[in-house]
């Protein structure tokens, strides 16, 4: 198929590359623009940037889709199909309407629960045993169009991170599988009644707050690693928290409780198994204790 491509983030490059792998005739990657980062604000491009450059396919960076010419010059590649993956624009009536086909989205969650922007963080969160990957017709709605398949996986004690990883590739199979017989699938709609909303990750929901269930933190830890990564202060550093596990003991919430780190909360306690310092690779528990004395009674922030 003649498609256009459109997708930011690591998420989207499986898709892309699968897209490519299977013969697709990609038009133009869409991505947004390359942003200052780092200690130099240096120019970083995106993920599929990279990707797509490396293939040999046209890159495109617009800031907005909402100018005439933009919708003009992508109407006039004339694709048959837009495949989307976590491309952060909004697509204006004029783009959804475009393309012979439509556009298909890759959407990080069992639709029509986590509609929006960290599907993935807010199921470990929520605690939910299975989440998964839709691949849907785009509307104007957020995350509201038709279902053409749904792929489901087991969260376990997964992180936000290894989720991540393995949903982008099952979510590029799953596309690969729609368009090799989009004209034989049939479309379901969405219950609107059972939909739950998944908004962006606010930095200042990492830090822990000690006072809560073990539980509920084990769940934080995983669904905020890699990033932005759960995080409390220790001596006026402040320590990310990557991995830790339920321990069936109680105390003073924040406190330190044994030599192995185990940390009092509201209910119950988490052991740290991995920890990173500032400026410094992650590590396990054991490294961390090695370097850093915590000593048993400490009170953590």
């Amino acid at each position: 198929m003649r498609i256009v491509f459109m997708g930011t983030p690591a998420f989207a490059v499986p898709t892309l590359q699968a897209l490519h792998a299977a013969g697709h005739q990609l038009l133009a990657a869409y991505t947004q623009p390359p942003r200052r980062a780092g200690r130099g604000k240096a120019e970083r491009r995106s993920p599929v940037h990279e990707a797509a450059e490396a293939r040999g396919i046209a890159v495109r960076h617009p800031v907005t889709l909402r100018d005439l010419e933009e919708q003009a010059a992508f109407a006039a590649l004339e694709a048959e199909v837009a495949v989307v993956a976590a491309y952060g624009l909004i697509l204006p009536r004029p783009v959804l309407e475009a393309t012979a086909r439509g556009c298909l989205n890759v959407h990080a969650s069992l639709l029509p629960r986590w509609r929006g922007a960290a599907p993935i963080q807010r199921a470990i969160l929520a605690g939910d045993p299975v989440t998964g990957v839709t691949i849907m017709r785009m509307e104007q709605g957020l995350d509201t169009g038709p279902m053409l398949a749904r792929v489901r996986l087991q969260v376990e004690e997964k992180t936000s991170g290894e989720l991540h990883a393995e949903l982008a590739v099952m979510g590029a199979q799953a596309m690969i599988e729609v368009l090799a017989d989009l004209d034989g699938l049939r479309a379901e709609e969405q219950e609107d009644r059972e939909a739950t909303h998944a908004p962006k990750i606010d930095k200042a929901e990492a830090r822990i707050d000690w006072a809560k269930p073990a539980e509920l933190l084990e769940r934080e830890v995983r669904a905020f690693a890699p990033f932005p990564g759960s995080w409390f202060e220790l001596d006026g550093e402040r320590i990310k928290l990557l991995r830790a596990r339920m321990i069936g003991v109680n105390g003073a919430p924040g406190t330190v409780l044994d030599a192995e780190l185990t940390i009092a909360c509201g209910n119950a306690a988490l052991r740290p198994v991995e920890l990173q310092r500032a400026g410094r690779p992650a590590m396990r528990a054991a490294e961390f204790l090695r370097g850093m004395s915590v000593p048993v009674g400490a009170v953590l922030r």
